[in-house]
């Protein structure tokens, strides 16, 4: 649709229909200090499309790609290398739709997509049955904490200390919407263990995460059985999908529902989205799995088909009956995940794994042999935290004036935690020696 402005005949008619005398007037609910007055400093009233055009291409200038240089960022979004492959079948036009299919009984192919994405999501995590995506890692661990409740007629859940904050925001946020209680225990590099201290007879789940924030990997099976002792469920969040191709997998950990994020797998680094999330759980649970479900078929001449199976969603079964109000299935994002796990079959996804942790190994070597400089996570994947003898945020800003992407500052995820000297680092199949080396030397001056 083209742009069209309103002309000032159009804006007094608008205002003498609502009985307003300007648009100010029209704002008065606005408190007057909310209230813009005058112009913004540095941003012109209004320039020709070509200097706005100039004004942007230079503003964008001084953005860093993540691919130009050594880059160390992860913290819950992972600089994976995707194929050319992947790209060019989502963009098939089958599939690159402005909008999910609205007959998806009609459309098999997206339909089969998505049962061929569920089966990878259960033979990844492990678990019985996963359903058709969600929107990201945080809001599955939220679908998941609000599912708990409904199994187990309970309103007590417990985040562990190491649970990415931000899906601990998202918890938060839509289990005390719903009337449930959200205990989060003390931030911790080492700490999902303390949840099996922490579960008693009120308790509907308890959340752990592994890799956790800080890329400490912990066995959570004596977390299950402690959880189970009291009749809770333990739900298992991971952030970096590529590790299931290494560590031990949610459901041979015991856990009830696995919750966690694909974006590592097919899917760009796309700063904040979108995203896709990956949700499993235990057969016996499947009734009040979130989302929707496709399962395989045969019509009535016994050829094989697709359908959904299971939509306990609010579009498709009465409001207070549903089990969420998600409304979409981040449908691309799966569709470029099953594209790339296709491709890497199992045993490509092992060596993806191991080729992570390798690069990981060599980083930590290099930056714990520089003086000064601690590694604090125990076990780890692809990432850990290092402690610093300098303030996190300066270290960072040298390093990034050198031309390396050091991490994430732990201070920005926990403020007021005491972690200002803490940086988050992550490598990857992408980081190379070269890019090791460079962070190595660059530290080293600036310590």
């Amino acid at each position: 649709m083209r742009y069209l402005p309103l002309t000032p005949e159009d804006r007094a008619n608008m205002l003498a229909t609502i009985g307003a005398k300007s648009v100010d007037d029209f704002y008065t609910d606005v408190p007057d200090a909310a209230r813009l007055k005058g112009k913004i400093a540095g941003l012109p009233d209004h320039q020709g499309e070509l200097a706005v055009e100039r004004h942007l291409t230079k503003l964008a200038a001084k953005n860093r790609s993540a691919s130009s240089g050594p880059f160390f960022v992860g913290a819950g979004a992972y600089k994976h290398h995707v194929p050319a492959t992947v790209d060019m079948i989502i963009q098939r036009s089958e599939f690159l739709t402005t909008y999910t299919p609205y007959q998806p009984e009609i459309a098999q192919g997206t339909l089969q997509t998505l049962f061929e994405f569920q089966t990878q999501v259960a033979s990844l995590t492990a678990m019985d049955v996963a359903n058709a995506s969600m929107y990201d890692g945080s809001t599955s661990c939220a679908e998941a904490a609000v599912m708990a409740a409904r199994v187990t007629r309970r309103k007590k859940i417990i985040l562990s200390g190491g649970l990415h904050p931000h899906y601990a925001a998202a918890t938060r946020l839509l289990a005390e919407a719903q009337g449930l209680t959200v205990v989060q225990l003390p931030v911790a590099i080492d700490g999902e263990g303390e949840l099996a201290k922490a579960v008693d007879g009120e308790t509907a789940c308890v959340i752990g995460q592994s890799p956790n924030v800080f890329g400490t990997v912990t066995d959570l099976s004596a977390v299950a059985d402690a959880a189970h002792g009291k009749g809770a469920l333990l739900v298992s969040v991971f952030t970096e999908a590529v590790s299931l191709g290494l560590v031990t997998p949610p459901g041979e950990m015991g856990a009830d529902i696995a919750a966690g994020e694909g974006q590592s797998i097919g899917n760009g680094l796309n700063f904040g989205g979108p995203y896709v999330g990956l949700f499993s759980c235990r057969e016996k649970l499947v009734r009040q799995m979130p989302g929707r479900l496709c399962g395989e078929t045969v019509d009535a001449d016994g050829k094989r088909g697709f359908v959904l199976t299971l939509s306990t969603r609010e579009q498709h079964i009465r409001r207070d009956k549903a089990t969420s109000n998600i409304c979409t299935n981040s449908g691309l994002c799966a569709l470029a995940f099953t594209s790339h796990m296709t491709l890497l079959g199992g045993k490509g996804l092992k060596q993806l794994a191991e080729l992570n942790h390798e690069a990981a190994i060599e980083l930590a070597d290099a930056l714990g042999a520089v003086k000064g400089v601690e590694i604090l996570t125990p076990r780890f994947f692809n990432e850990f935290a290092i402690r610093t003898p300098m303030d996190a945020e300066a270290v960072l800003a040298m390093l990034d004036e050198a031309g390396v992407v050091g991490g994430v500052r732990a201070s920005r995820l926990f403020p007021g935690d005491h972690l200002g000297d803490v940086i988050l680092v992550a490598a990857t199949e992408c980081t190379t020696a070269d890019d090791i080396a460079a962070y190595t030397d660059a530290l080293k001056e600036i310590i």
